[in-house]
């Protein structure tokens, strides 16, 4: 008997999770896993930040917090916004939450009710269709292909919306495509949600400092959908603090208020001590801080190293990905190949096949909402990448 909630039942576990997982078993089995499935960086957190959590447990940082975090984090973070992306905020308008993916959902249960409809670009991170689904609203995909970039267009986004769309979401630099919108992109998909009063844009920029084309561009920046847009971000990739559990958001004040209450009643606020954490991360310019520019650095140097590298594969297609450190490649060349009895139809059945073959650890594009692809994530060494890419190869070519 099933006595789990429908909202559970409803919900699907997240693949990059799951893939994570079941690397994890196979190495306990003492296999030589290449994992390549997980989106974290494979960097420490800067010292300086670590030292100044430690001074944060002395000066005992240990009790609770206002639900939205500390003032003065939150009095950094707009500091923050106005260093790096030129806007505009008050305090009032920051919620700090337990990392960015609670900072989407609180924004999407906050904004949308059963039935409301939720414009989502394909491909796009996983959770998104979940916490849609959580709220008992639709996603309505866009499909944006690799020849686009991956990248939907302001046509397609007007083509979309309909009486009941309440949100566009979409993330730049995206996971897991890597794909960066430029400005003049994002202008157009903002002159479109100006026209209709009661849409919303919720734009997921954790990746921001992860951008190899220079200067990352915001769509709040434009002063006629400013009070329009949801911006989210956090510490977990530019500072490599994954684990400390958390991100932010800037809104209007009504709908920061609303999350606020939402938060008050699920989790309350975050770590005191993650939170004092990330005011010194959030302080640090990036255009100054080696530990960033390091870190940029390597994710371009692998980025390249894995284009090359699949390049010699027959049959696979690659863009150039702008941000964040996933490459994400068509190999539907090889469905309906296979190997003894096994047959390759669809992306999982090869990531089945390369993980249990040659041990690499890839995600499924079907996870993202591009059935095509799978995703590389290249944080990791490029001693890793290249023996990789050559047991994919191995067992690529095994297939017929």
């Amino acid at each position: 008997m099933n006595i789990l909630s429908n909202r559970i039942n409803f919900l699907s576990e997240s693949e990059t999770l799951a893939m994570t997982q079941k690397s994890r078993e196979l190495q306990a089995q003492g296999h030589n896993v290449i994992n390549l499935s997980i989106g974290e960086p494979d960097f420490d957190t800067p010292v300086h930040i670590k030292e100044y959590a430690k001074k944060a447990i002395d000066d005992n940082f240990s009790h609770y917090t206002p639900v939205s975090g500390y003032m003065d984090l939150r009095q950094a973070i707009c500091r923050k916004f106005k260093r790096d992306n030129n806007l505009d905020f008050t305090p009032h308008q920051i919620v700090v939450s337990n990392g960015a993916k609670q900072s989407l959902a609180n924004v999407v249960l906050s904004l949308v009710n059963p039935g409301d409809e939720v414009i989502v670009p394909a491909p796009y991170w996983v959770s998104y269709k979940e916490i849609i689904k959580l709220a008992e609203g639709k996603a309505v995909y866009i499909n944006a292909p690799i020849e686009q970039d991956f990248k939907v267009t302001a046509a397609q986004v007007e083509a979309a919306i309909t009486p009941k769309t309440r949100l566009f979401m979409f993330s730049s630099p995206c996971n897991p495509t890597g794909s960066v919108y430029t400005k003049d992109e994002l202008k157009a998909i903002a002159e479109v949600i100006a026209k209709y009063e009661n849409v919303y844009i919720l734009a997921d920029e954790i990746y921001e400092l992860i951008n190899f084309g220079g200067k990352h561009e915001s769509i709040a920046q434009f002063d006629f959908i400013k009070e329009k847009v949801i911006t989210i971000n956090g510490v977990s990739k530019g500072f490599a603090m994954t684990g400390w559990r958390i991100g932010y958001m800037a809104a209007p004040c009504f709908i920061a208020k609303a999350c606020d209450k939402l938060q008050g009643q699920i989790t309350s606020a975050p770590s005191s001590i993650a939170q004092r954490a990330t005011l010194d991360a959030v302080e640090s310019d990036p255009a100054k801080s080696e530990d960033i520019k390091k870190m940029l650095a390597a994710f371009r140097e692998r980025r390249d190293l894995l284009i090359s590298l699949l390049k010699d594969i027959p049959g696979i297609k690659t863009n150039l990905p702008q941000g964040a450190f996933y490459v994400f490649p068509d190999i539907s060349y090889y469905y309906g190949k296979s190997y003894g009895d096994y047959i390759i139809n669809n992306g999982e059945d090869l990531c089945m096949y390369i993980l249990n073959t040659v041990f690499v650890a890839l995600v499924s594009g079907a996870a993202f909402g591009d059935p095509n692809c799978v995703r590389f994530s290249y944080a990791t060494s490029n001693e890793n990448l290249i023996e990789a890419v050559k047991r994919i190869q191995e067992a690529l070519a095994k297939l017929s």
